[in-house]
């Protein structure tokens, strides 16, 4: 009989560490969890591995921290020592899970155990959503309405979890200000502005020569805030996004946003206003039963091959329009020529989806806002920057290449980028 062997997946490494760096960046989600460890009444039937580990390791650090303190290596110092780990075994419902638990000494009296890892092997009622309150998250306020008694069962306080969150969230936040660009080749830049209770967030988003996207940067304001705009620009300028080189900027209609793309990297920059923002702007302005037909004849406007055409028929619609609606022709007109960038640069159609709105940046923006939108209460706006960029972080790891990436060979060479067509990528190989 051949000896049973457990396969690892890439999948499975990735999810793994994609639950590590959760951990890491949100400890003050984990609270939850470590009450259902004092109250969990039904057995789990059925639970992802690798998630659990990272979760219950995670857990006995934590709890290992309150009666040791942090771990320093190299420096003991205490009646109760770290000692490296040792492996464990946690028994849930038909199976047992194999642990990593830290290992903590008494200077004189031997091994000290961990609260957590000695009520979970005491307590098999560990329930199913223990892990779905990890991904949901349950905001600091609804805590003593949750679990109020949970920090004296495993030995993991409030107080602790907090802590961890913050210094986590913290060491994120810097490691987004700290990216460099220099050795990356940016050719596209989204833009836009997201609203966490009465606070705004300005996020980039940059799209590389392979279609790679990557978050580049965060700052606190709104797109239609010229200081935060011009933060943000400056913040991108002095990490590497140089501004002797064209890009492809991709924005909303936002006066200010504009301004501060001709201040800093100059008014030879490509702009590219978002389709979708004008389509509402326009349509907000007319009654329901004109919509309809204007949104037809405005993405059949968009769909010609050239930029002159795709204007005049624009302007024909407005003329239409402001005979009864003066508001939607003069929203229509508004920053017009900037609507056909994409034609005037003569770029392949197949880029068009990607590069003709900033749904690039704001599909991920609702992964942000999902993973931070349990929070009931913003205190400040450090703590805002510290979540989203967590928050930012853990979603770029999902990132997929743009749609008609293999074609973006045509916007380098425009904006005057080395790279390589498909066809004589062929001759070469």
């Amino acid at each position: 009989m051949k000896k049973p062997y457990q396969i690892v997946t890439r999948a499975a490494k990735e999810s793994a560490a994609v639950v590590e760096q959760f951990c890491q960046s949100n400890g003050q989600m984990l609270m939850p969890i470590v009450n259902l460890m004092e109250s969990a009444s039904q057995v789990v039937e059925s639970v992802i591995h690798e998630i659990q580990i990272h979760v219950l390791e995670t857990i006995f650090t934590l709890s290992a921290e309150q009666i040791a303190g942090q771990r320093t290596p190299g420096k003991p110092s205490g009646e109760i020592r770290w000692h490296g780990s040792q492996p464990g075994k946690i028994k849930l419902a038909d199976r047992e899970v194999k642990v990593k638990r830290p290992r903590l000494r008494h200077k004189s009296e031997g091994e000290v155990k961990i609260p957590a890892y000695e009520k979970l092997r005491q307590d098999r009622g560990l329930q199913q959503h223990m892990l779905g309150a990890l991904m949901r998250g349950v905001s600091t306020r609804e805590y003593d309405e949750v679990l109020p008694e949970m920090a004296k069962t495993v030995g993991v306080s409030r107080s602790s979890v907090s802590r961890q969150a913050i210094e986590a969230s913290a060491e994120q936040l810097k490691s987004l200000r700290e990216k460099r660009w220099d050795a990356t080749e940016i050719l596209v830049l989204y833009i836009d502005g997201q609203r966490f209770g009465a606070h705004h967030i300005l996020s980039a988003v940059g799209v590389d020569l392979e279609g790679r996207k990557h978050i580049l940067g965060i700052e606190a304001g709104a797109t239609e805030n010229a200081a935060s705009v011009k933060r943000l620009l400056t913040h991108l300028r002095d990490h590497g996004l140089a501004t002797d080189r064209t890009y492809l900027f991709v924005i909303d209609g936002a006066k200010a946003l504009r301004a501060g793309i001709d201040e800093v990297f100059g008014a030879a920059q490509h702009v590219q206003r978002c389709r979708n923002h004008k389509l509402r702007n326009v349509l907000d302005e007319l009654p329901e039963e004109q919509q309809g037909q204007t949104l037809n004849l405005m993405r059949a406007a968009w769909k010609v091959a050239t930029a002159e055409e795709g204007e005049k028929r624009l302007e024909q619609l407005a003329r239409f329009l402001e005979r009864d609606h003066e508001s939607a022709a003069r929203s229509l007109r508004e920053g017009m020529a900037e609507m056909f960038t994409l034609q005037r640069l003569k770029l392949p159609p197949s880029l068009y989806k990607c590069l003709a709105t900033t749904n690039v940046i704001e599909s991920p923006q609702g992964g942000v806002a999902r993973r931070t939108g349990n929070v009931t209460r913003w205190r400040d706006q450090e703590m805002v920057e510290r979540w989203v960029a967590s928050a930012w972080l853990l979603t770029e790891k999902h990132f997929r290449k743009i749609d008609g990436h293999r074609d973006l060979w045509a916007l380098a060479t425009i904006l005057g980028r080395q790279a390589a067509s498909p066809s004589s990528q062929e001759k070469i190989a």
